[in-house]
């Protein structure tokens, strides 16, 4: 059986040569890292290297599609949510409704109802003198709404109440000046959503704005 050679211990790197070759690998690796790597992955372009190759725009692409997919990930989540908030609110809605209507159908002067479509707007106001009151109840079915119950005249205004994704209200209002007093609604959902109002107290007529 041969036995290899040894080397000679000349023929060998010294500890300074190899101390040097480990300095430079590390220097080409920071080297590729900066005006390769970065650019093209993060599109993270410190020297302006990478432009010029050509591999910052394939980093941003690439930054771009990861953000547009993150993107794409939460709306789905956040539809997922709604959805599901969609029909335990209109439930909720449909069971407040019923139960407003039984407690107090008999005592409201005036009750509307319409539907607001997907997107739609409206708004239902009573005419009112100052110090007048009134109070109402109103519930949303089949989605949530956004309002904002409200009155302006003669360079006056007041809100009495902001609300958005609700599907239920009740309340009373004291007029501070006359005018019109009341609701604007919107659908935010995509589906329709039937409104309705019950209202009782002192106004002399309810305007409807479709």
């Amino acid at each position: 059986m041969n036995n290899a050679p040894k080397p000679n211990l000349e023929d060998l790197p010294t500890k300074a040569q190899l101390f040097r070759s480990s300095i430079i690998a590390g220097i080409g690796a920071v080297v590729i890292l900066v005006t390769v790597y970065l650019p093209a992955e993060h599109a993270i372009d410190p020297t302006g290297v990478g432009r010029v190759l050509g591999l910052t725009e394939m980093g941003e692409i690439k930054v771009q599609l990861a953000e547009e997919a993150e993107a794409d990930r939460l709306l789905d989540e956040q539809r997922a949510q709604d959805q599901s908030s969609s029909v335990l609110d209109a439930v909720f809605g449909l069971f407040v409704g019923t139960a407003h209507a039984q407690d107090a159908q008999q005592t409201w002067q005036d009750t509307v109802t319409f539907v607001l479509e997907p997107g739609g707007t409206a708004e239902i106001k009573m005419t009112m003198e100052a110090r007048n009151v009134a109070e109402y109840a109103w519930t949303a079915t089949g989605g949530r709404v956004n309002f904002d119950l409200h009155a302006h005249s003669g360079g006056e205004s007041v809100d009495y109440e902001r609300g958005s994704g609700q599907t239920s209200g009740e309340g009373s209002i004291e007029a501070p000046f006359d005018g019109d007093h009341g609701w604007f609604w919107r659908n935010r959902d995509s589906t329709p959503i039937t409104m309705t109002i019950q209202l009782r107290g002192e106004y002399s007529e309810v305007v409807e704005t479709y």
